[in-house]
């Protein structure tokens, strides 16, 4: 084994994320290992880097899809730098500013709901903004998993 390359074990007790997770990781595509001859993972230390970015990233609730379009525009076998994070986050802050303001605009109008049972569905901001799925006609227009065409 070459110095610059862990275990996946090594790489679970650096990182602190568990081997599963690490697996699932590399099944998503966000990390990715070498095999040795005896098909044993092998992992460049700059996976450490990445798998800190992964969790910087759930942890403000990003989805996996876009950290994996994050790391996708990194060079490869190269550790991230403070400037990779600076343009992935400043690209993340974009998105995350924007989940902001729909929650507080989802908070403000909640009040509206309360007691009202959805009988309301013409004035409700939540399930019916600006009375939408009244244009469509009279009648049920809404399943509960949000399917307007029904089962």
């Amino acid at each position: 084994m070459r110095c610059e390359e862990l275990t996946v074990g090594d790489v679970a007790q650096r990182s602190g994320v568990a081997v599963s997770t690490l697996h699932f990781y590399e099944a998503k595509g966000l990390i990715h290992s070498q095999r040795t001859a005896g098909n044993q993972r092998r992992y460049g230390r700059d996976m450490l880097r990445r798998i800190a970015i992964i969790r910087a990233g759930q942890r403000v609730g990003m989805p996996l899809a876009t950290i994996r379009d994050a790391l996708a525009s990194l060079p490869e076998a190269r550790t991230p730098t403070r400037r990779d994070w600076s343009r992935l986050s400043s690209a993340w802050r974009e998105e995350l500013d924007a989940r902001i303001r729909e929650l507080i605009r989802m908070r403000d109008t909640l009040d509206d709901c309360i007691g009202c049972g959805c009988l309301s569905l013409d004035r409700c901001r939540l399930a019916n903004p600006r009375d939408v799925l009244g244009e469509q006609g009279s009648g049920a227009r809404r399943w509960e998993d949000g399917d307007a065409e029904g089962p």
